[in-house]
């Protein structure tokens, strides 16, 4: 198990600062779900799984909340906010019957490997366990917070606890409050004791990993004090309800990921540090098997879980709505990120080459 959504609020690179040339994303926000699959995104909720009372109990009940004959209507209900406004401010990449195509370039298809790549903009080969230990391979948000501009501006929430690891906290400087951490006295102004308090009196229902709604509070309500320039947020119900077979939990934390996600944009389009100088990028770790069992799990056993999505909005995207053509992988957004910064990101490690659709020239 592990875990997951991402913020990152980002200037990509340890090293030189490029001229900005009439610029406008100053920040990043980038939000991963994880293990959260490409078919509910696209397609809404599956009946073949609802149909199943192993993983659903009550389908009527499922059926209301969550089906439409219709599938624009169908993922609408699903991700109102992915569906209308990013749809149409922005990008979203990986409707696989559309021939838009993302995947993982990593071998393995489950997290650890899978954060590194989104990271590092390199698939490294040697990161084989969700227990690897600290990151070798130098993230974007490490190389940002080497910058005199973004140095203390690069914060990380997340639902998992290995990400201390997987950003490498020690060896990068980037703060990280991954699990059930608290927060040092103070960083979330007046809310810090009492945010650090709640995280410990909900459920642990998945034996050490953070509730998403958590990780989202204490994630905003920093936000809101330090006002980082890079922010980097990770959920992980999806992946821990999808390993459990509970489909309409499962379906219920995607959309409150995507709630989490229309709150924040909204928050920054109304603060003026962000309002439209701020770009999101919501995505995902790894896909899912595509059997009516095989759904709850992933990894090389699992056919169809390196397909991958990714959406982005934000002052220097084409507004493109649906991409309907093209092979994407996961590796490329770090880069991707770079160049809408303007950044040389540069790292000890290969970094692949970013989507060039993405920013305006």
């Amino acid at each position: 198990m592990k875990k997951t959504i991402l913020i990152i609020i980002c200037s990509l690179s340890g090293f030189a600062l490029q001229p900005t040339h009439g610029q406008t994303t100053k920040n990043i926000v980038f939000v991963v779900m994880d293990g959260l699959r490409w078919q509910e995104v696209f397609n809404g909720a599956d009946t073949t799984i609802i149909n199943n009372k192993t993983f659903v109990s009550n389908k009527e009940k499922c059926m209301k909340k969550y089906w439409n004959s219709d599938v624009a209507a169908r993922r609408s209900m699903l991700m109102p906010f992915l569906w209308s406004t990013v749809k149409e401010k922005g990008q979203i990449y990986g409707n696989r019957t559309k021939n838009s195509f993302v995947n993982v370039k990593n071998p393995f298809w489950f997290s650890y490997p899978g954060y590194n790549e989104l990271l590092s903009g390199y698939a490294d080969k040697n990161i084989n366990s969700n227990e690897f230990g600290p990151n070798p391979n130098e993230t974007i948000l490490e190389a940002l917070n080497k910058t005199d501009e973004y140095k203390g501006k690069v914060a990380a929430f997340t639902s998992w606890d290995a990400f201390n690891d997987i950003i490498n906290e020690k060896r990068s400087g980037v703060y990280v409050n991954a699990g059930f951490e608290k927060m040092p006295d103070g960083v979330a102004g007046t809310s810090t004791a009492l945010l650090n308090k709640m995280q410990y009196h909900l459920p642990d229902i998945f034996d050490g990993v953070r509730l998403d709604g958590a990780t989202f509070t204490m994630g905003f309500e920093y936000m809101k004090q330090n006002k980082p320039r890079c922010m980097f947020l990770v959920f992980d119900e999806t992946d821990d309800f999808a390993h459990g077979g509970r489909y309409v939990d499962y379906l219920n934390s995607a959309k409150y990921g995507d709630e989490f996600v229309k709150e924040l944009w909204d928050w920054c389009q109304a603060t003026p540090e962000y309002k439209d100088k701020t770009t999101f990028i919501i995505t995902c770790d790894h896909g899912r098997g595509v059997t009516t069992d095989g759904w709850k799990s992933h990894g090389t056993k699992h056919e169809h879980s390196d397909e991958t999505w990714f959406a982005i909005i934000g002052p220097n995207t084409p507004a493109k709505g649906e991409i309907t053509s093209g092979q994407f992988y996961n590796e490329q957004l770090a880069k991707s990120i770079a160049n809408l910064l303007n950044f040389d990101f540069k790292a000890n490690h290969p970094i692949a080459e970013g989507i060039e659709a993405v920013k305006a020239k």
